[in-house]
This record gives structure tokens, C-alpha cells and sequence, in this order.
């Protein structure tokens, strides 16, 4: 006997990304985690409605937490219960993961900003890394280096032309 049902989609759909991140921190690990969300925050996010700007994340009593992260209203859902945009929601990680990150937070210098909020088999996910704040001159140093490969890639591709 054969099953019918549909197969799950296990392909990645990006919702939205905070290249920011890369720009202003050392990204040393990144994990993956579950978001708790209701079900407008749902259809907002497949319509791509979501903003990483300015977040971070938490643990608190030995839980994760998500903070800042904007999501707006579904504007098809008018007889729902508003729910604000920028709450605080749950973050669903293993105990050891939050141990880990939590022993992490309190060296000095480390915090955790998600970088990647995207769908995953149908599941909301948030790509979390564990981060360490640049200086100024770390990001000019950055800014250099890359404009350097742009300058090496630009030469290479001329230099194929001829």
C-alpha cells in the first residue's frame, strides 16, 4: 500500500537577512532555532514582512529569548487581536545549546544577534550567532580587504576579456 500524502518541503526559503551583523561583529559559531510565533506572525513572515534591525537575543532563567525583532501586522487578519510588532518571543534551542551560549555571554565582549530568519520544512527558524563586537578600525580593515577582492576580481575579469 502506497501513501498519498504531499512530501514535506525541506527547502530553505530566506525570509529576511541582517547583513548589518556581518559588518559590525566577529561572527565566531552560529546555531540554528525555532521561533515561537502565533498564526498572523506566520502569514506575515511568508509574505516576507520581518525586520532583524537592532535585535538580539537572550537567555533568561535558562531560556532563549528573541528581542526587537519586527514583524509586522498581516493586514488581511482584521478580526484578530493586534499583537505588537516587536515582542519579545521564545526561542526554542536545546539545554545544552542554551548552556553553552549562556556560558559564552558572560565572557566579555560576546552576544547573540540572529543573522538569518528563514523556513525550514515549513518551520520558522532563526539562525543565531554568537558574536563579538568590532571596533572601528577592524571595520575599515574589513572594508579595505573587500574592497581590495572587488579591485583583484575587476582585474581578473578584464584581464580574461583580452
Amino acid at each position: 500500500m502506497t501513501s498519498t500524502a504531499p512530501a514535506k518541503d525541506t527547502g530553505i526559503k530566506l525570509i529576511c537577512q541582517n547583513r548589518k551583523a556581518y559588518h559590525d561583529f566577529h561572527i565566531e559559531e552560529t546555531f540554528e532555532a525555532g521561533v515561537m510565533l502565533t498564526g498572523t506572525e506566520v502569514k506575515s513572515l511568508r509574505a516576507g514582512k520581518a525586520n532583524l534591525k537592532d535585535s538580539y537575543a537572550r537567555i533568561i532563567n535558562e531560556e532563549a529569548f528573541l528581542l526587537n525583532v519586527h514583524i509586522s501586522h498581516y493586514l488581511q487578519a482584521d478580526g484578530f487581536v493586534r499583537i505588537d510588532p516587536e515582542r519579545t518571543r521564545k526561542l526554542l534551542l536545546h539545554k545544552k545549546e542554551i548552556a553553552r551560549l549562556q556560558g559564552k555571554v558572560r565572557e566579555k565582549g560576546y552576544t547573540i544577534i540572529p543573522t538569518k530568519l528563514y523556513f525550514k520544512g515549513g518551520r520558522a527558524k532563526v539562525e543565531l550567532a554568537l558574536a563579538k563586537g568590532k571596533t572601528s578600525y577592524d571595520k575599515r580593515d574589513s572594508l579595505k580587504k573587500k574592497d581590495a577582492q572587488k579591485e583583484m576580481a575587476r582585474a581578473v575579469k578584464v584581464r580574461k576579456k583580452e
